[in-house]
């Protein structure tokens, strides 16, 4: 252990510790205050993005470092299971420690625990005098840390393992992988893996792999943190699925032949647009031969897994070195490795016709994304170290520098074996076989050096969302040293979707005299800044991300070291839009229809004749009865039948009424109702091509499909646009698109009732989001549908009345002759006959009454219904 004038200091990483300087004693505590961090050794530095850095060699046997350590090696404490060796512990005894080995001293730095922080100072306010074997000199923040005991699962004879074997990892060094999102979760990848839920502060047993999926012994090639308790690994090149939660093991569906790798981008905000893309998952076998080998990749986190078109891999010769889901800059991205070089090659528009800067490719690369979605890449092999500030389309190494003199421009060529590599957001710390370690901060060009002091903006660590024709306006504070001028980076990883204006101005000064300088971020899409060739854009249509970071250009290194404000910005959906068919006039406000008798399981009924039922293509065998949904429409809206009318369509935000929308959309009736038409056609519209309808688009796409969704902002083609060379073949058919350039208009036939419509908004250059929203109407004053055609009645009229015509001039002429007076002699014996047939009827029931009331009467107790 140190001894009691030293004190610990704790890098940022989180994965190294170092030295502090001494302090003065605290005589009530028995410890040191005030240890200033020590700032010496070597730097390295990537090109275009500098790391000024730190290397220190591990000291061999026998450790001399204060008071003596002595090594558990009987019950191989830690997490170390490379030739026995642990954590030391403190003692007084003065026994000489053997030298770790690299492995061992990898695993004891990267379960290194940080307490407590002191950040905007070059100070602690107090240092424990505990230390374990790996010291490494470090700077930054002095931390505190408190020994703890990390034992492996070997001591746990209360106990016992899983029924199972215990896994391995394949390769030769070991691999500490954190989860980005929950700091304290880590998996150990070594001789064994173990996996922690307090960043290797308890006791672990190492995971076992469950004997019935009969794979032989369990050798893991890679392993990724999923969304949620899911860790996906590649044992014996078959995937398989770990809830650390429930401690439980599964297979991955859909992948049917071996793979090596599993590649993936963490991304650690909460909302679903985040969320989403961690879902993102490819398995690959790396060295597979292209373009024939099989790829397969996930969109619900791993569980289930598809392949990817053969036909985007058909371009490409060589092998296969990994495939990534790059999100800074909305690009699938492969590396391919051929004669000796590797390049990365992309899939999506503007890219897909071009590639990355080839490099030199001698051994297989491991391929880190760190985290923040930013496109930075670290490719390692055991001599190799490489980086990329963009997704791969530029390559470079890594230069080795010592303050401000460079000492190689490659620091691959000093011919070290890397052992393991670290990194978080915008540091990286490798450390060698032969016990040196490298440390990079990140910073920015070449410039004199400017000194910040404060730099700060409520935009680090968040989710920013531009929909489509929105702009987003961003401001960062930095507070620079007395004279002296801030020179502020404003970057974005995505330009093909993403464009900004800066500028930078002074608004005041601090109480010490120093000038604060407000920097202001206008942010929208490239398209709309129309300074950008169309070669270069990405596609408005699809969305898309890019992150933006702020830096001061070559920050000195200090104790307090001020690292680039980063957030997240979505070319995307806002989720907080909706839409709203206005409802000024409803059927309830006119006194048409009873709001309360909505509300009790109101149904309507929908004859036979006027809807086609939406499950299939027949008639309709009877009347359809549909229950009205209250609590989802409302009251109807009041639409007179014989009337054009469109629905006035609210864009809503937050709560807030944002505008009338004026874009592209259609309509479609839930319950098949016919009984409407459109007031234009594709001529009076003026389409240059033949227009998309209802019937085109559910002819396009599968049967079964759900036909209210059918048309969206996803497959819309306008009309008026002629670029899918679809002539104009059919002038008369109707126009089913409201909205947008036209003023086309509901009509509705001569049928009242309620109307229930699915209205989606097609309009591709509105929103991102898939706006739609479900209305109804009710329709009124149509008169009752005719029994026989207009044509019959008036002829059949016109005829009676002539007959009647003639008929009053001919029978009293008729009268007059012998043939009319035995026909009136006839008609007055059949009228007489009647009447004395009815008046016998009628005289008998008169009778038949009056006995019956008589009898009645006659009985001394009457009814018997009346007798107690």
């Amino acid at each position: 252990m140190l001894s009691p004038s030293t004190c610990l200091c704790v890098d940022p990483l989180g994965l190294f510790q170092g030295f502090c300087c001494a302090g003065p004693k605290d005589p009530d505590r028995g410890l040191h205050t005030r240890c200033a961090c020590t700032n010496w050794g070597w730097g390295a530095k990537w090109p275009t993005l500098k790391f000024s850095a730190h290397v220190q060699t591990l000291p061999r046997a026998p450790w001399q470092l204060g008071n003596r350590c002595k090594l558990q090696t009987n019950r191989q404490d830690a997490v170390v299971d490379a030739g026995g060796g642990g954590l030391c512990e403190q003692s007084s005894a003065s026994v000489p420690v053997s030298a770790l080995t690299p492995t061992q001293a990898s695993t004891v730095a990267a379960t290194t625990t940080h307490i407590c922080s002191q950040l905007h100072s070059s100070s602690c306010t107090t240092c424990v005098p505990c230390q374990t074997a790996v010291s490494l000199t470090q700077r930054h923040h002095c931390q505190q840390i408190w020994h703890h005991m990390v034992r492996t699962g070997k001591l746990f004879g209360s106990r016992p393992l899983a029924s199972g074997d215990k896994l391995s990892y394949a390769s030769v060094s070991t691999h500490v992988l954190r989860n980005f999102c929950q700091s304290n979760i880590a998996l150990y990848l070594g001789r064994h893996i173990f996996m922690t839920m307090d960043n290797f502060e308890n006791s672990l047993p190492p995971l076992i792999f469950p004997k019935n999926f009969s794979v032989g012994i369990p050798s893991v090639t890679s392993a990724f943190f999923a969304p949620g308790s899911i860790i996906l690994f590649v044992v014996n090149r078959r995937v398989y699925i770990y809830n650390y939660l429930t401690d439980k093991w599964s297979n991955a569906q859909g992948v049917k032949t071996p793979v090596s790798h599993i590649s993936g981008d963490s991304c650690c905000f909460s909302n679903r647009f985040c969320v989403e893309l961690a879902k993102s998952i490819f398995v690959y076998l790396r060295g597979d031969v292209l373009p024939g080998t099989k790829i397969y990749f996930s969109d619900n986190g791993g569980f289930s897994f598809q392949d990817l078109d053969r036909n985007s891999l058909n371009s490409f010769t060589g092998t296969l070195g990994g495939i990534f889901y790059f999100h800074s800059i909305s690009q699938v991205g492969i590396l391919v490795v051929e004669g000796g070089l590797g390049t990365f090659h992309y899939l999506e528009h503007p890219l897909n016709h071009s590639a990355g800067i080839p490099f030199t490719y001698n051994e297989p690369l491991d391929v880190i994304i760190k985290p923040g979605q930013r496109g930075f890449l670290i490719l390692y092999g055991q001599s190799s170290l490489l980086v990329s500030p963009n997704a791969g389309q530029i390559m470079q190494t890594v230069e080795l520098w010592e303050g401000k003199r460079r000492l190689l421009s490659d620091i691959s060529s000093t011919g070290f074996a890397i052992h393991s590599v670290a990194s978080n957001i915008f540091e990286l710390a490798v450390l060698t076989r032969n016990n040196n370690l490298y440390y990079g901060s990140q910073s920015y060009l070449q410039t004199p050096v400017i000194q910040v002091e404060v730099m700060e903006s409520t935009m680090v660590n968040k989710v920013f969302t531009i929909d489509m024709n929105t702009k987003l306006d961003l401001s960062a504070l930095i507070i620079p040293r007395r004279r002296k001028t801030p020179i502020p980076l404003v970057m974005v990883s995505n330009p093909h979707s993403l464009g900004f204006e800066a500028f930078i101005s002074e608004f005041g000064n601090t109480l010490d005299g120093n000038i604060k300088h407000k920097l202001e971020i206008k942010l929208q899409q490239q398209h709309h800044w129309k300074n950008a060739d169309h070669n270069f854009t990405s596609s408005i249509k699809q969305h898309s991300i890019s992150s933006l970071t702020v830096d001061i250009a070559d920050k000195t290194m200090a104790c307090v070291d001020l690292k680039p404000l980063t957030t997240l910005i979505s070319i995307g959906c806002d989720q907080t839009k909706k839409i709203i068919v206005q409802n000024k006039i409803s059927a309830c406000s006119m006194g048409i229809l009873d709001p309360v008798v909505l509300q009790k399981n109101y149904t309507y009924t929908i004859e036979k004749e006027a809807y086609k039922p939406v499950s299939h293509k027949a008639e309709a065998q009877g009347n359809l009865h549909v229950y009205y949904q209250y609590k989802d429409l409302g009251c109807p809206r009041l639409v007179y039948y014989d009337k054009p009318w469109k629905p006035v369509v609210e864009l809503w935000k937050d709560g807030v009424l944002e505008e009338i929308m004026n874009a592209e959309y259609v309509l479609r009736e839930i319950n098949g109702i016919i009984t409407y038409s459109y007031s234009l056609t594709a001529a009076t519209a003026n389409c240059r091509s033949q227009p998309q309808n209802w019937s085109t688009v559910q002819a396009e796409l599968d049967k079964g499909a759900d036909r209210t969704t059918l048309w969206n902002r996803e497959n819309y083609v306008s009309c008026h646009d002629d670029k899918d060379g679809k002539p104009l073949l059919w002038p008369e058919v109707e126009y089913q698109v409201l909205g947008g350039r036209t003023d086309n208009k509901v009509i509705f036939g001569q049928r009242n009732g309620i109307y229930t419509f699915f209205l989606s908004v097609v309009d591709p250059y509105y929103s991102y989001c898939s706006l739609n929203t479900v209305f109804s109407v009710y329709v009124y004053g149509a008169l009752p549908m005719v029994m026989f055609p207009p044509v019959l009645s008036i002829v059949v009229l016109v005829v009676t009345m002539l007959l009647s015509i003639w008929l009053a001039y001919a029978i009293p002429k008729e009268l007059n002759t012998e043939k009319g007076q035995r026909c009136k002699n006839f008609c007055s014996w059949l009228f007489l006959s009647c009447l004395k047939i009815c008046n016998c009827f009628w005289l008998w029931g008169r009778l038949r009454r009056c006995l019956r009331s008589r009898k009645v009467k006659d009985q001394p107790g009457g009814l018997p219904s009346q007798v107690h």
